[in-house]
C-alpha cells in the first residue's frame, strides 16, 4: 500500500501520505485555543496520519470568520498557541501544519450551528473587506473594497502570523486561497471587478495572492513545508476554471511552494457543486500532470483503497480527510494494523486493537 509507506514532503518525513484536513471548530476564546482545541487535537494527533493540518486561522481581527476563530496575529495568540503545539508534540510524531487565511466578505459570520452561511446582523458583527463592493449572496452586506493601504495592512498580517507560526515550530504552513475567503475573492472574476493593477484579466487576479506568498516564502524556513490550498473551479458560469488554477500552481511553484491542496467552490454559497465520490479528484490530477507540484486531494474521499489507486495512478500525492477522522476517529489505526505498518498508538491502547 503506497498511500500508507513513508513520504517526503520537502525535506519532512511523513509517516503516510493520508493528511488530516484542516477543520473550522468555531471554539476559540479571543482567537485563542480552548479546551475544546486540546480535546480535538489530541484525538487527531493519535489517529494515525501523516500530517494534521490545524484549521483555518486568522490573521488579523478582521480576517476572522466568526467571533470564535482561531487568530494568530498577537502576543497573546502566539503563547496560547506555543502551548498548544507543544501539547500535541508530546503526544505522537504526526507533523503538525497549519493553515492562514483571512475571510474577506465571507467574514462576520454567524456560527454554523445557530444559522450556516449568515452574517451577523447590526452590532454584533463588523465591516467586511473585498477587492470590490460585491454581496457575496444577496442577504450579505456590502464590503468596502480594498484600498492600496489595506491591501499592503493584508500583507504585513500575513507576514506577521507566518513569523509567529516560524517561533512556534510548526511542520508545515498552508495559505489558504480557496473557499470563497479574501485571497479566492482577488482570484476569481465572480468577486473582483477591479480596473487597477489587482483585477481585469487573470494575471492581475493572481497578483495580490503572489505577492503575499513571495513575502511569505521569504520568512518561512526552506526546510519547512509551505503550501496553499487553491480554488480549482468554482464550479459556475464566468467563474474561474482549472486553467486560471494551472497559472496560479505554475507561479507558486516559481516563488518554492512545495504543494498544492486542488480544492473548489465557496464563492457564492448556493453553488451547485455534485458531491459524487472524489469529485475534486479530477482537478488535482491536471494540476499535477500540467505543473509538476506536488499535490494534495480532498472531497468525499471515505476510504483507504480509494486513496490508494488514486495515489497509485498519479491522481495526486496525497490525500487529505476530514469528517472520516470524526465520525471514525481509528479508521486509520486499523489499516496501519492490518497492513503492519508503524502506528503512533500509545502502549496503553495497543492492546485493544
Amino acid at each position: 500500500m503506497i498511500s500508507l509507506k513513508k513520504f517526503y514532503l520537502n525535506k519532512k518525513k511523513l509517516n503516510n501520505r493520508i493528511c488530516i484536513a484542516p477543520m473550522c471548530q468555531y471554539s476559540a476564546n479571543n482567537g485563542n485555543p480552548s479546551e475544546w482545541h486540546y480535546f480535538h487535537l489530541k484525538k487527531l494527533m493519535q489517529a494515525g496520519s501523516g500530517l494534521l493540518i490545524m484549521e483555518s486561522t486568522a490573521v488579523s481581527k478582521e480576517g476572522m470568520i466568526s467571533k470564535k476563530d482561531l487568530s494568530l496575529y498577537n502576543k497573546k495568540n502566539f503563547l496560547e498557541f506555543k502551548k498548544l503545539f507543544n501539547y500535541l508534540r508530546k503526544i505522537s510524531d504526526t507533523k503538525i501544519g497549519i493553515q492562514l487565511s483571512h475571510s474577506g466578505r465571507k467574514g462576520s459570520s454567524s456560527l454554523p450551528w445557530i444559522k450556516s452561511n449568515f452574517p451577523l446582523k447590526n452590532k454584533a458583527g463588523w465591516k467586511t473587506m473585498a477587492p470590490s463592493k460585491i454581496k457575496r449572496d444577496n442577504h450579505w452586506p456590502n464590503p468596502k473594497e480594498a484600498n492600496l493601504k489595506d491591501l499592503n495592512k493584508i500583507k504585513l498580517d500575513f507576514i506577521k502570523s507566518t513569523i509567529y507560526a516560524k517561533k512556534i515550530g510548526f511542520d508545515c504552513l498552508e495559505v489558504h486561497m480557496a473557499h470563497g475567503y479574501l485571497l479566492h475573492q482577488f482570484f476569481s472574476p465572480l468577486s473582483n471587478k477591479r480596473k487597477d493593477s489587482y483585477g481585469n484579466n487573470l494575471k492581475n487576479r493572481c497578483k495580490f495572492l503572489l505577492e503575499i506568498a513571495t513575502e511569505i516564502r521569504k520568512v518561512w524556513p526552506k526546510n519547512k513545508v509551505l503550501g496553499a490550498r487553491v480554488n480549482g473551479s468554482d464550479w459556475m458560469e464566468k467563474g474561474t476554471s482549472i486553467s486560471d488554477c494551472i497559472f496560479l500552481c505554475q507561479n507558486l511553484k516559481k516563488i518554492g511552494f512545495n504543494y498544492v491542496c486542488v480544492s473548489s467552490g465557496g464563492i457564492v454559497s448556493k453553488t451547485k457543486i455534485k458531491f459524487k465520490k472524489g469529485y475534486q479528484v479530477h482537478l488535482a490530477q491536471k494540476i499535477r500532470e500540467t505543473v509538476g507540484i506536488k499535490v494534495k486531494t480532498a472531497g468525499n474521499i471515505n476510504d483507504i483503497k480509494h486513496a490508494e489507486e488514486i495515489i497509485k495512478s498519479g491522481k495526486a500525492d496525497l490525500v487529505s480527510f476530514g469528517r472520516k477522522f470524526i465520525n471514525s476517529p481509528t479508521w486509520l489505526i486499523k489499516e496501519l494494523l492490518y497492513y503492519k505498518k508503524k502506528t503512533n498508538l500509545p502502549n496503553q491502547y495497543k492492546r485493544c486493537f
